[in-house]
């Protein structure tokens, strides 16, 4: 009879402490660090640079990024795996064929997600289709 109480209530309590101690979101402890944000920006910026160079039939120019500052760190699940949704600014130096730029406080808003084994990541950019539909993506390699 013991043993049947017992039953009673110590599965359901292990059942809600284990519920308790499993996370909906990743941990922030596991976010990248500050060389895969910078590797994911510049990734991020050469694609689009490629894209404009190409239609305008230019040459890529060359370009240099510092004082990242990550301002937001939202942490989720995309296709089961850690994902961090990051929102910060940095500076761009852009070396033109016959000048130098320099901008300041560019926003950027990057998804990178952590691959399964923990070593590699990969930025995720949203394809932009039905808003009805789930949302897709597409990854790309963040070289280490």
């Amino acid at each position: 009879m013991k043993t049947h109480w017992l039953k009673i209530f110590i599965i359901p309590l292990l059942i809600l402490m284990l519920n308790a101690c499993s996370s909906l979101t990743p941990p922030i402890e596991l976010a990248p660090n500050g060389e895969i944000v910078k590797k994911a920006i510049a990734l991020q910026l050469k694609q689009t640079e490629t894209a404009l160079s190409e239609s305008l039939m230019a040459s890529s120019p060359q370009f240099d990024l510092n004082q990242i500052k990550v301002k937001n760190i939202d942490p989720l699940f995309i296709a089961h795996l850690a994902t961090y949704h990051l929102q910060g600014t940095y500076n761009l130096k852009l070396k033109l064929p016959r000048q130098k730029v320099t901008q300041q406080s560019n926003p950027f808003d990057i998804y990178l997600q952590r691959q399964v084994e923990g070593k590699t990541w990969r930025l995720l950019r949203r394809d932009l289709h039905d808003d009805d539909a789930q949302p897709q993506w597409t990854s790309y390699l963040i070289e280490p």
